[in-house]
């Protein structure tokens, strides 16, 4: 059973499920805040005679007492048909904002908690992400691009996969690993369509090249590790990267070999058409089995994208093998 509420902030709250329709709520792992479309009739049926709806009002939204999206409408759009379209996003949307920070021996989930403070965003569960970033300088940055890039800091140094979401009203910080659903999508379990990509258009890279400036020497050092067999197949594709100055070469080396491991590669992504289940949702992992593609793994959700149309519950998941 869907409930939809919207709260006006002047001491009334409506229900909207009875005059609510083509409802879409979507979750992206990395850089986007979650997001609920949905379109109401004006003058409807069941509409009360003073019911209002402005931008910043509050929005709650539960299938079957799961609580999936609590936000804030962001735009109405309103034609000379009787149907009016709202956008609504949770808080991440406050994280495009552009601010300046200098941290220090920080961790991921201090990032988190900081800008969270600054920005008085209200927080959930956060995880411990373990690794220390020994600095971080950003001058004039989108907050939500500082605190991914922290994450992806605590990825590479660290080998944990955590990300950041909109718990219904609450900014979390979760460890991938531990957010496996426990249900099969594929053949004969939900799914109706897929499509499979290979690429190495973006993010696939056979030779990694790092430098720090070394101030001792007034030279610049480099450090390279390239995959040859890779490279003749591929071209070259090269990533370059700047690192701190107070790494030492054991520690550079380590760095090299994860970044290699983890770029030069394919990347592999997977869109899956199915019946909706409320779990998924951006960041978790699920099980996929298709078996004339021999997939049989749990796969990471990229994008979620549930639609509820007409009683129906389906949804599309842009995967990607990790």
């Amino acid at each position: 059973m869907i409930k939809l509420m919207l709260d006006n902030k002047n001491g009334k709250v409506w229900d909207l499920s009875q005059i609510v329709s083509d409802i879409t709520w979507k979750t992206t792992r990395i850089g986007k805040p979650g997001s609920l479309e949905f379109s109401v009739i004006r003058n409807g049926l069941y509409e009360a005679s003073d019911f209002q709806y402005n931008n910043g009002d509050v929005i709650r939204f539960q299938v079957d007492d799961a609580n999936l999206f609590y936000g804030y409408i962001f735009k109405i759009s309103e034609g000379l048909d009787e149907a009016v379209k709202i956008l609504c996003y949770d808080q991440i949307r406050y994280l495009l904002a552009n601010n300046t920070y200098v941290f220090s021996n920080v961790t991921a989930a201090d990032v988190v908690r900081r800008i969270a403070g600054d920005f008085q965003l209200k927080l959930g569960r956060i995880d411990d992400t373990g690794y220390r970033i020994p600095t971080m300088v950003e001058d004039n940055q989108k907050l939500i691009d500082i605190i991914c890039k922290a994450l992806t800091l605590t990825l590479i140094n660290g080998g944990r996969n955590y990300f950041l979401f909109d718990d219904f009203g609450s900014l979390s910080v979760r460890d991938s690993e531990s957010m496996l659903l426990d249900f099969i999508v594929g053949d004969q379990s939900l799914m109706h369509d897929y499509a499979a990509e290979r690429s190495i258009d973006s993010d696939t890279y056979n030779r990694v090249k790092l430098y720090r400036d070394n101030k001792k020497t007034g030279r610049r050092d480099t450090y390279i590790a390239q995959d040859s067999a890779n490279i003749a197949k591929w071209g070259l594709l090269q990533l370059t990267q700047s690192v701190d100055e107070d790494k030492n070469p054991a520690q550079i080396d380590e760095l090299l070999n994860t970044l290699i491991t983890i770029k030069n590669r394919e990347s592999r992504t997977l869109r899956i058409d199915a019946i909706g289940d409320v779990r998924a949702r951006a960041g978790c992992y699920v099980p996929i089995v298709i078996g004339e593609r021999g997939i049989n793994q749990p796969f990471l959700v990229e994008e979620c994208t549930h639609r509820f149309e007409g009683g129906g519950h389906t949804m599309t998941l842009e995967l990607k093998v990790i």
